[in-house]
């Protein structure tokens, strides 16, 4: 019996109609190769789009071959002028294996590594660089999938200044707004402030803030939806119980309701703010087509506890798809051959649907 992983449920475009996307590996020594090799071992999920690898080709091998699966990309090194010919396989690994796999990453301790930082974040800036060339380009990429990356291994290559994903994202594209939202089967959820230390949220926390989210989540769910059906958003509360009219805190009645009138005023169907500890219930019954979250947490932890393994990260906001697996480097398991891809599988798939429904930049 085949894994679970190696089925699609996605139909595949007509020939000639194929994306192209960036897929960069993440972190070397974390499961971004493994799951990336898993996923695109599916005959059928190779099918609905062309993809090029950034990573090193020997972790991505040493990869297969623990999972017993046969290689099926095509190799050659990230700055080779036969970079552009070899676009007419379907699947190309654009090889750092000079730069980075002398060292052995197979051999390396599973933990953030100076090195193995620097190199997951080459590999993004790679990719955006593809994401950003001319619609007729042959090297230009349709969309960005991004493996998982340490943020500690980007703080000492010295990139701490990037928490993550989504604000290398946002500031490479020069984004005027940009906004961390996950799908999954039962929940869809955008976060109003990412990756911000409780105690700052009140620095960052504005009317502009919350609607920017709610703004930006409707017109995603929209695009995935492929409806002229206006998606039902439900908008949490910072405080407990929402505030208790104020009681709790006056965050919900100067901050969060004014940007959900805001919100109402252009036509987005935007209700609450709603106690976050009950909102997620109704949300996962179907009767939300959207929950925005105020901070990390709050909407991060019910996206996991319920899909856990299908779960897929969207950055909205820039002007190309990025998705992501929900998960870290789970250093951990990595090399063990025990990472599961469905997060992973199910951020490609979400990628080729959501390429043809974005609107030009």
């Amino acid at each position: 019996m085949e894994p679970a992983w190696q089925s699609s449920s996605v139909e595949a475009p007509k020939a000639g109609e194929r994306p192209t996307f960036a897929i960069t590996m993440g972190d070397p020594l974390g499961i971004g190769a493994e799951v990336i090799v898993k996923s695109l071992a599916d005959r059928d999920l190779r099918r609905l789009a062309k993809f090029r690898i950034y990573g090193i080709e020997s972790v991505l091998a040493d990869a297969a071959r623990a999972a017993n699966i046969e290689p099926f990309w095509w190799r050659v090194e990230h700055d080779s002028p036969l970079v552009e010919t070899a676009q007419a396989h379907d699947v190309v690994v654009l090889d750092w294996e000079r730069r980075g796999g002398e060292f052995g990453f197979s051999r390396l301790p599973r933990a953030a590594n100076k090195l193995a930082g620097e190199l997951s974040l080459v590999f993004c800036d790679a990719a955006i660089a593809a994401a950003k060339r001319e619609a007729r380009d042959p090297l230009r990429a349709d969309g960005i999938v991004t493996g998982p990356i340490c943020k500690q291994a980007w703080s000492l290559a010295g990139f701490g200044r990037f928490p993550g994903h989504t604000e290398l994202l946002g500031t490479r594209f020069a984004a005027k707004r940009v906004a961390m939202m996950f799908v999954s089967p039962r929940l869809n959820v955008v976060l109003a402030t990412v990756h911000v230390p409780l105690m700052e949220i009140r620095d960052l926390f504005t009317i502009g803030t919350v609607f920017d989210a709610i703004d930006l989540g409707n017109d995603a769910i929209r695009r995935i939806n492929g409806s002229g059906r206006r998606p039902k958003i439900a908008v949490c509360g910072l405080n407990p119980h929402a505030g208790e009219n104020g009681i709790l805190g006056d965050e919900e009645m100067r901050i969060i309701e004014p940007a959900i009138k805001v919100a109402n005023d252009v036509g987005i169907d935007a209700r609450g703010p709603f106690p976050g500890d009950t909102i997620f219930i109704s949300a996962a019954r179907g009767e939300w087509d959207l929950v925005v979250a105020m901070y990390h947490d709050q909407g991060l932890i019910p996206v996991k506890l319920l899909d856990r393994d299908r779960a897929v990260n969207v950055t909205l906001g820039l002007p190309t798809v990025r998705t992501s697996p929900d998960h870290g480097t789970a250093f951990d398991i990595a090399g063990k051959n025990k990472a599961d891809p469905g997060s992973m599988r199910a951020a490609i798939e979400l990628a080729v649907r959501m390429a043809g429904s974005l609107a030009p930049a």
